[in-house]
Order: C-alpha cells, then structure tokens, then sequence
C-alpha cells in the first residue's frame, strides 16, 4: 500500500519542520550505502546542522569497508526512525550524498559531530583508531508518522 492508500489508517506525512523537529531529536539512525553484494546497512549516530547536513564520524580500522564504500559512492541513503506503540512511530528516510570533511575543516563544524551520541566502547577506542568525519548532504526528504490510534479504533463520540 501506498503512503496515500494508508492515510485512511492515521498515518501523515511529516512536512519540512516536523522532519527538521525530529532529525533534532535523535541521534542514530541506519545509514545504507551500495555494495556489490546488496545494500551495506550501517547503524550510526549523527550530529545534525538543523536544516540539510548530517555528519558521522567513522572509527577506521585497517581494511574499512565503510570508508571505502562511503568513498565509492554517489546516492545513500540514512534512515531514522523511532517507535513508542504499535499506533505511535515516526520515520525519515533521507537521500544524498557523503563527502569525507578534511581535519584541517572539522574545527569549522564547531560542535556538530560532537553531539553525536556514541556508545562508549567507541569513545575509548577512538582515542587509539583512525578518525574521519563525513558530511551527508540531504537532496531528498521524506517522513512518515502515525500518533493515535488509526481511525477505524477511534472510540464513537456521541
């Protein structure tokens, strides 16, 4: 079914500030990059610019196929989403493109990728690993949500 054909059912596309709002509002999403072999689907945290910039920081090991798919790569997609009930989630998926942001530039970003939530095993690691922050670029914007029951559940007003 088509996101119009379950409108029926209480679910609305979310406009520009709605998606602004929420992308503000969480820090991890999935992010789907190419491959070979089928999509490469990487969960990740992000810091957010506000408007159509999110950035990632990769923790690099010797042979990162994130890095070298990331490099590779001219559409992604990142995906973020979050669930309170079965009749209470909201979902971006957003569409662009990623660049490697040189070190010399992270300074620039002031706190953005900072902001990031990161599990804490990576926090220690980054201190010994190899360190690069990417930018990704929105062109297209998506979000769907549905709060409340869908109408059909709705209980009779008399």
């Amino acid at each position: 079914m088509s996101i119009d054909e379950l409108q029926e059912y209480g679910m609305v596309k979310m406009d520009e500030k709605e998606i602004e709002g929420f992308l503000s509002s969480q820090k991890t999403g999935v992010l789907g990059l190419p491959a070979e072999d089928g999509p490469y689907l990487l969960p990740i945290s992000y810091g957010y610019d506000g408007h159509d910039r999110l950035y990632f920081t990769y923790l690099l090991g010797s042979n990162s196929r994130k890095q070298t798919l990331s490099e590779a790569t001219d559409t992604a997609r990142f995906l973020v989403y979050k669930v309170d009930t079965p009749y209470n989630w909201q979902s971006v998926l957003l569409t662009g493109h990623l660049t490697a942001i040189p070190e010399t530039e992270w300074d620039a970003l002031n706190e953005i990728p900072h902001t990031a939530w990161r599990p804490a095993v990576f926090e220690s690691a980054t201190l010994s690993g190899d360190v690069k922050v990417y930018e990704f670029q929105t062109d297209e914007q998506t979000g769907i949500k549905h709060e409340g029951l869908p109408p059909a559940l709705e209980p009779n007003e008399m």
